[in-house]
């Protein structure tokens, strides 16, 4: 028994640590990382389906009711202006996703500094990045590399 505790917990972390790798994206053909500057744009029958979940009024909720719950959370623990990189990734994730919901948008955040890349269908979405990433506390910066891709008939 004693030979297996340390293989077991060492099991753990690495699937612990694999697990969490994987930046944050709002939908599951986002690109795979924030800095990724190649960006092709998404078939317009995949825009639609993700759309669908994105703007039900059950997810908008929801997104709101983490983001207000992990807020409170970092209130009552004195840390509401210090936050953890994985609590950012997604924040910003969630408000992204239920306020633009054609982009498909990736989310990394190191020290407070957001990074969001991949693909939005217009300007106006585009523009919209900066500002809803800074609503979330803990963010300092944010750095978007995101383009305009509109969806394409496949």
């Amino acid at each position: 028994m004693n030979k297996i505790t340390p293989f077991l917990i060492g099991g753990i972390l690495l699937f612990g640590a694999v697990a969490c790798s994987e930046g944050a994206k709002t939908s599951a053909d986002a690109p795979n990382s924030a800095t990724q500057t190649t960006a092709s744009p998404p078939a317009a029958e995949t825009v639609q389906k993700t759309q669908g979940d994105a703007t039900s009024d059950v997810r908008k909720a929801q997104a709101n009711s983490d983001i207000r719950a992990r807020e409170q959370r970092n209130n009552v623990t004195g840390g509401d202006a210090i936050r953890a990189d994985g609590d950012l990734k997604s924040e910003v994730r969630s408000k992204l996703e239920v306020n633009i919901t054609k982009g498909q948008l990736t989310v990394d955040a190191k020290d407070g500094a957001v990074t969001v890349g991949g693909t939005v269908p217009n300007q106006q979405d585009l523009a919209k990045i900066e500002p809803l990433a800074k609503q979330i506390k803990g963010v300092k910066t944010v750095n978007v590399t995101a383009v305009v891709a509109p969806a394409t008939a496949k």
